[in-house]
């Protein structure tokens, strides 16, 4: 992100209602979209240089002291739901030190993948492409995590937390996993990222919940249940 960009996106949030006493700092970090340091910077995704004024009013919004929570939660669904990474990628350069596998996972991975293709079959018609599927070790309060497709020739991808595999069985899984086949579903028909009414309607038809559940304060890239 240029100097002149990083600028424009600070103005454009203090025209939005942020306090000039808050320090900004763009990022592009793959999860976390806006945070704050201890030392009270607004963390905020580069991507958002690109939102509309609605979307930054959110983040000026959430980014209050001392706001009430369901106000705070509003605001975050809001800014949640604009595609930050298709306008600032994360930098592919980077690799994140895979995790240590754990004995039976190839075979815990390849029931993922039946149950993809079964779920994708039954519910989307087949239309959903194939995903990277994988279990991390590193999700302790979240069960699933989708991440879009960031170029034409990468693959969309689903984590699942081994921590819900192995503590609630696999017909909770299969139903978190359809939950993130749902994120799969809004990426590649176009529609925003979240859990929006669209969101909500499509689990309902399917028979699952589409309540989203915020456990950190800061917001999460769109993807995790």
């Amino acid at each position: 992100m240029s100097e002149e960009q990083s600028g424009t996106l600070e103005a454009r949030l203090r025209a939005a209602g942020l306090s000039s006493d808050t320090p900004v700092v763009p990022h592009a970090n793959r999860r976390v979209l806006v945070s704050f340091t201890r030392g009270g910077t607004l963390r905020v995704h580069a991507g958002f240089a690109y939102a509309p004024e609605p979307v930054l009013a959110a983040i000026a919004r959430w980014a209050r002291p001392r706001l009430r929570r369901a106000d705070r939660l509003a605001a975050g669904r809001i800014l949640a739901a604009f595609p930050v990474h298709l306008h600032a990628p994360p930098d592919t350069r980077v690799r994140r030190r895979p995790a240590e596998a754990s004995p039976g996972d190839l075979a815990r991975l390849e029931r993922l993948r039946a149950l993809h293709a079964e779920l994708n079959a039954r519910h989307f018609g087949g239309t959903l492409a194939p995903a990277d599927l994988r279990l991390s070790a590193r999700m302790r309060r979240r069960l699933g995590e989708f991440r879009p497709a960031l170029g034409p020739d990468a693959r969309p991808e689903i984590a699942i937390s081994r921590r819900h595999l192995r503590r609630d069985g696999w017909d909770r899984t299969a139903e978190t996993l359809l939950h993130e086949m749902v994120h799969q579903w809004q990426a590649e028909t176009g529609r925003p990222l979240g859990h929006g009414p669209d969101f909500r309607r499509k689990c309902a038809s399917l028979g699952i919940d589409g309540r989203a559940i915020y456990l950190c304060a800061d917001v999460q890239a769109p993807s995790s249940r």
